[in-house]
């Protein structure tokens, strides 16, 4: 990714315009541009958005690198989280539930599928605490595995 930053980057100097957002979606086969117009002259508008299955690295309870979504971990959010990113919904809205109890699982010593999430043990805790938040905070009881690790 920071490869294609930088070579958009180097696009980007060689112009006079005004680039402000430019969506790229890694692994994914969507790419949108849009065109604005600012002060009556067009200009390309370009952000950069790492996502991994169609999701942004705050849906994921452990972030290794916020710019490389390949250490992103543990995904339990619905794509909802982008319009609670835009201020459009409460976050605890686009929790997927049916996701949950394999984040949980792959946290506890057993494993999801006999796995346990590779990662360091202050990754781990700090995730249990943010999944117990979840937990808590929609009036439901915090799993036993999840409750043993905060």
């Amino acid at each position: 990714m920071n490869k294609l930053k930088q070579a958009i980057a180097r696009v980007i100097a060689g112009t006079n315009n005004v680039v402000r957002g430019f969506s790229l979606v890694r692994g994914g086969n969507m790419s949108k541009v849009k065109q604005s117009v600012s002060n009556g002259r067009p200009s390309l508008v370009i952000s950069l958005e790492a996502t991994r299955e169609g999701l942004p690295k705050e849906a994921f309870a452990i972030v290794g690198d916020p710019d490389d979504p390949e250490t992103w971990k543990l995904p339990h959010h619905t794509k909802a989280i982008f319009r609670a990113l835009r201020g459009r919904t409460n976050i605890e809205k686009s929790v997927d539930w049916d996701r949950m109890p394999a984040a949980v699982a792959a946290l506890s010593r057993a494993g999801y599928r006999g796995e346990r999430v590779q990662a360091d043990p202050e990754d781990i805790i700090s995730a249990a605490r943010h999944l117990a938040n979840h937990y808590r905070k929609a009036d439901k009881p915090v799993p036993d595995s999840l409750g043993a690790l905060i």
